[in-house]
């Protein structure tokens, strides 16, 4: 692998990482307001090392190892820079399982976004989709079964990790929902243990690292370089935490870019499953572009309104 094409990819996936977990830091900057000083520096310092190394580092690194068992825990970890033929020619047997689980969640958790979650409004569209709730569950069970259907042509395999990418979805989805409620009890009781607390957090940020580590897999196959980079990210939005989250939500259409940008690395992650080639440089390009014209539309609308 290149050594430009490395420092692109790891750019990118530190960009990715910090942009889809604002909502992360936001939640975590409102459970520390509850807590004591030493308390908070614990969280912002020591739990850096669960959040980066057990949750970003363990979990690329056990889904390449469940695609192919057959590779091993030291080439799993190290393949993308092998240059052994027999282990390159079985992961790229083994790469549209991952692909295709990661793409369903990531379309899926566009969808959610699209028609259920609130937000401000970006793009034209956007407000008729948010007035469609009711056909979320519609859409996303006709686009599964779409894609079930062509997958059982090609790889009944494939067929299954599609399904598998759903549940992910549906399991994560119901974790964070359950999460939303215990939030609003953390910070406005104070019945609730510091320990409660710092393990409530915890366990959120791993929630919410799952999201950056799926998409991580349509920048590379890499798990050292999606380590780097969603570690560095990680170390960003603990960053933010520390210093506020005041400015950075001042952006208000930067979630709109993020899920676009989720959607189509999802959209291209279940191409590529398919066998579809797509060039390597295209989704750091994209993911740039998209999330770029969301900040420059963020901006415009503070200067409007200032």
């Amino acid at each position: 692998m290149k050594i430009l094409s490395i420092l692109i990819i790891t750019i990118t996936l530190a960009f990715f990482e910090i942009i889809t977990s604002i909502d992360n830091a936001v939640v975590n900057a409102d459970v520390l307001a509850t807590m004591d000083k030493k308390y908070r520096r614990w969280f912002l310092v020591y739990g850096i090392i669960i959040a980066v190394f057990l949750v970003r580092g363990i979990l690329p690194w056990l889904m390449v190892w469940i695609a192919d068992p057959s590779l091993g825990p030291v080439n799993s970890l190290l393949f993308a820079f092998s240059q052994d033929p027999k282990i390159i020619e079985s992961f790229e047997k083994s790469s549209p399982l991952i692909l295709m689980t990661g793409g369903v969640f990531l379309i899926f958790l566009f969808l959610h976004w699209l028609f259920l979650e609130p937000k401000r409004f970006g793009l034209p569209g956007e407000e008729f989709f948010s007035k469609q709730g009711v056909w979320f569950f519609a859409t996303t069970s006709l686009l599964l079964t779409l894609i079930v259907w062509f997958s059982l042509k090609k790889d009944p395999l494939l067929a299954f990790t599609a399904a598998l990418g759903s549940s992910l979805f549906f399991i994560v989805h119901g974790f964070r929902e359950y999460a939303a409620r215990m939030e609003e009890k953390l910070t406005k009781r104070k019945k609730f243990s510091v320990i409660s607390k710092l393990l409530y957090l915890e366990v959120l940020d791993a929630s919410f690292s799952i999201d950056g580590v799926i998409g991580a897999f349509a920048f590379t196959l890499a798990v050292p370089l999606i380590l780097l980079g969603n570690g560095v990210g990680a170390i960003v939005v603990r960053e933010l935490t520390i210093k506020g989250t005041k400015q950075i939500k001042k952006y208000i259409f930067l979630k709109n870019g993020a899920m676009y940008s989720i959607s189509l690395l999802g959209a291209s992650m279940i191409l590529r499953s398919f066998g579809i080639e797509i060039p390597e440089i295209l989704s750091p390009l994209v993911t740039f572009l998209v999330i770029g014209f969301f900040f420059w539309k963020s901006r415009r609308f503070l200067k409007n309104h200032e």
